[in-house]
C-alpha cells in the first residue's frame, strides 16, 4: 500500500521529535544528526521504539544536516543523507511503515534544497517531509526537481507558526495554506514545532483548510523550561493527546509529534485509534478597514479626506532632555497639524523608542502621533508585542519601514534582526485588524525612495505596499527637480496618498553632511551653493524655509499633503514650515 491509498481511510500516526528524545538519552555534547555516523546504533534503536509504539511514518534523523549546521562540504552530507535513510529503512523493514526523507530550514544556500533533495532521490526515497519552514516559496525548485525526477513522490511542508499563526517572517499560515492550495507538488500542508498542542488546535481551527491538500499537524509537547542549557519538556502524555485528538477532528490527515515528545506520545496516540474526520468548514472573513471607528483613537491619514495633510517628525532624543521636543509638539497641537512622528532609531543610532515617544506626547498633549516601526532591532514576537503594547496605549497610525542597516563599526556588537521587511509586516500588521483590531483598525503607511535607479522596480514595491494595507505613503526629503519629477511619475503611476519630504538644511555643513553622508536623499550642488560658511544660525534656517517653500510649490499640484523633518525640534523651523504651507493653501 502507498501512503495515499493509506490515507484515504486512515489518520497516519507518524514518530515523534528525534533531537530533544536522543538528548534526553545521551545529552547535547554532539549534534543529535551527527549520531548517524559516530553512533548509528543510537539511532536505529529511537526508530526501533518509535515503530514499537505505533508509529506509521518513520522521519530520518537528517533535520540539520545540511552544510551550515554541520559545517562540511556536500560530499559529507551525502554520507549522513545514505546513512541515516539506510538506518530508517532498516528500522521500518517487513514491519509496513513508511519511510520519509527529512529536511529542516536551511538559512544559508536555498539550493541546497535541491541538492540534499537529489541526495535522497539517490537513495530511493518516495516521501519527503520539509518541515519547520517560515514560508514554502523558497522551496519551489526543489519541490518541482523532485516531482520531475518522481512525479509519484509525496511531499509533505509543515511550517512553523507562532501562537497568532504567524511565521518568524511574518507570513500568516492562511495566506501559506492558500499559497498551498494552487501548488501541483505539494501533497500534504501543515505545521509543526514552535507551539503545543493548544495553541497549534486554535490557529489550526480559525485556518480555512485546504480541501485538495492532505493537513498535518505535529505540536510540540508545550513549553520548555531551560535547565543547565538544556530544554526540558513537561511529561503531559494525556494532556497531549486529548488535544491533538481535538487537531484531527478538525479534518487533519497526518499527527505526530515535535520537541519533546518520545514514544510513549505516539503509543497513547497510537491506542486511541483515532478515525478522519470529515474536514471543518472555516469561513475566512476578510473586512475593510474601519475609518470611523478608527477616529475614536485619532486617525491621522483617513482616505476619505480631501485636503493637504501635514505630519511632522520629530526627533526622539538621544538622552534625557525632551523640553525642546515637547514645546514644539505642544505648539504642533495648537496649530492643528494632522500627525506627528517619531522615528525608530534612524541611521542605526539609538534614540528614545518612537512608540513610548508617541505615547508620551500623545498623553501631554492630544496630539494625532505615529511611531516609526523599523524591522531591523526585534524578531516577529517582539514587533507584535510593540504593535499590541502601542495599541493598548491609543496608538493608530504607524509607518512602516525595513530600517536603516547598523553602522559597521557597532555590527560585533549588535546585530541587525530583519525578521520582516516592510512589506511582510505590513500583512502581518493587516492580518491583526482582521483578527485582534477587528472593531478599531490600526492604519499604517510606507515610504517612497526616489532614488532608485530602476524607478518602475520602487513603483511595484509601492503596489506591493498599498496591496498589503498600506493607505498613506512619505517620501524622503527632496531637494533637486529631477527628484521631484520622479515622485509625480511614482504617484501618476501608483495613484496613492503621498506626502512629499521637506526638511530644511541650515547650514552648508549640514547641506553638505546630508549630501555625502545619507543615502537615499539627493542634495544638488547648486542647493549647497546657496549657503556659505560664514552665514548665522538665524541666516541659514532663513536659506532652508526659502529652498523649502520652493519645493513646496513645485510640488504642491501632485502632493497630497507635506511630510516636515524638523532639524533639532526647533519650534521656529515648525512654525516658518507652517507658515509656508498656509500660503499655499
Amino acid at each position: 500500500m502507498n501512503i495515499k491509498d493509506y490515507l484515504e481511510n486512515n489518520i497516519l500516526i507518524c514518530d515523534g521529535a528525534f533531537g530533544t528524545f536522543y538528548s534526553q538519552l545521551y545529552g547535547t555534547e554532539i549534534l543529535p544528526e551527527r549520531a548517524v555516523l559516530t553512533h548509528p546504533e543510537r539511532v536505529l534503536d529511537i526508530h526501533g521504539q518509535y515503530v514499537s509504539s505505533g508509529a506509521r511514518l518513520l522521519r530520518t534523523a537528517t533535520f540539520a544536516v545540511n552544510k551550515e549546521s554541520l559545517n562540511c562540504d556536500f560530499d559529507e552530507i551525502k554520507k549522513y543523507i545514505k546513512n541515516a535513510f539506510a538506518l530508517a529503512k532498516k528500522a521500518a523493514e517487513g514491519k509496513n511503515v513508511f519511510v520519509a526523507a527529512d529536511i529542516g530550514p536551511i538559512m544559508a544556500d536555498k539550493a541546497e534544497y535541491t541538492e540534499i533533495s537529489e541526495a535522497f532521490l539517490e537513495e530511493g526515497a518516495d516521501i519527503f517531509v520539509f518541515e519547520t519552514l517560515p514560508g514554502i516559496k523558497e522551496l519551489l525548485p526543489a519541490l518541482e526537481f523532485i516531482k520531475s525526477k518522481n512525479e509519484k513522490a509525496f511531499i509533505i511542508c509543515q511550517v512553523a507558526v507562532n501562537s497568532y499563526g504567524y511565521t518568524q517572517t511574518g507570513e500568516s499560515i492562511k495566506d501559506i495554506f492558500e499559497e498551498a492550495k494552487g501548488n501541483p507538488y505539494i501533497d500534504a500542508i501543515g505545521t509543526n514545532c514552535s507551539i503545543g498542542p493548544s495553541h497549534m488546535y486554535e490557529v489550526l481551527s480559525e485556518t480555512e483548510l485546504p480541501e485538495n491538500k492532505y493537513v498535518c499537524a505535529f505540536p510540540n509537547a508545550g513549553y520548555p523550561t531551560l535547565i543547565q542549557n538544556r530544554f526540558v519538556y513537561n511529561s503531559n502524555v494525556n494532556y497531549f493527546c486529548d488535544k491533538t485528538e481535538e487537531i484531527a477532528a478538525l479534518g487533519v490527515n497526518i499527527i505526530g509529534g515535535c520537541c519533546g515528545t518520545n514514544p510513549g506520545y505516539i503509543s497513547e496516540l497510537d491506542k486511541r485509534e483515532i478515525k478522519l474526520s470529515e474536514r471543518k468548514k472555516t469561513v475566512v472573513h476578510k473586512k475593510e478597514h474601519f475609518y470611523e471607528s478608527g477616529k475614536k483613537q485619532g486617525l491621522f491619514f483617513d482616505p476619505k479626506i480631501n485636503k493637504k495633510i501635514i505630519a511632522v517628525e520629530l526627533d526622539p532624543p538621544k538622552g534625557t532632555d525632551y523640553g525642546e521636543l515637547m514645546a514644539t509638539a505642544s505648539y504642533l497641537k495648537s496649530e492643528g497639524v494632522d500627525a506627528i512622528t517619531f522615528a525608530d532609531s534612524p541611521s542605526g543610532r539609538t534614540r528614545a523608542s518612537s512608540i513610548l515617544m508617541s505615547v508620551k506626547v500623545k498623553n501631554e498633549t492630544g496630539a494625532v502621533v505615529m511611531p516609526h516601526i523599523c524591522c531591523r532591532d526585534t524578531n516577529a514576537i517582539g514587533l507584535s508585542s510593540q504593535i499590541l503594547g502601542a495599541y493598548l496605549n491609543g496608538i493608530r497610525n504607524f509607518l512602516v519601514i525595513t530600517g536603516d542597516p547598523v553602522p559597521g563599526v557597532s555590527r560585533d556588537d549588535v546585530k541587525s534582526v530583519f525578521n520582516f521587511d516592510s512589506v511582510k509586516l505590513m500583512r502581518f500588521i493587516r492580518e491583526m485588524n482582521e483578527t485582534c483590531f477587528t472593531e478599531d483598525n490600526v492604519f499604517y503607511g510606507g515610504a517612497v525612495s526616489y532614488s532608485k535607479k530602476n524607478t518602475d522596480s520602487e513603483i511595484k514595491r509601492i503596489l506591493l505596499k498599498k496591496e498589503a494595507g498600506a493607505t498613506f505613503f512619505l517620501t524622503q526629503p527632496v531637494y533637486d527637480d529631477k527628484d521631484i519629477e520622479t515622485l509625480e511619475y511614482i504617484k501618476r503611476k501608483t495613484g496613492v496618498k503621498m506626502l512629499c519630504g521637506i526638511m530644511p538644511l541650515v547650514s552648508k555643513r549640514n547641506a553638505n553632511f546630508i549630501k555625502n553622508e545619507i543615502t537615499g536623499i539627493t542634495v544638488p550642488n547648486s542647493i549647497v551653493d546657496m549657503y556659505d560658511e560664514s552665514m548665522t544660525k538665524e541666516e541659514g534656517r532663513a536659506v532652508g524655509i526659502k529652498i523649502s517653500a520652493d519645493i513646496m510649490k513645485k510640488t504642491y499640484d501632485f502632493a497630497d499633503g507635506f511630510y516636515f523633518t524638523i532639524p533639532f525640534n526647533r519650534t521656529q523651523t515648525a512654525k516658518a514650515l507652517l507658515l509656508e504651507a498656509k500660503k499655499l493653501s
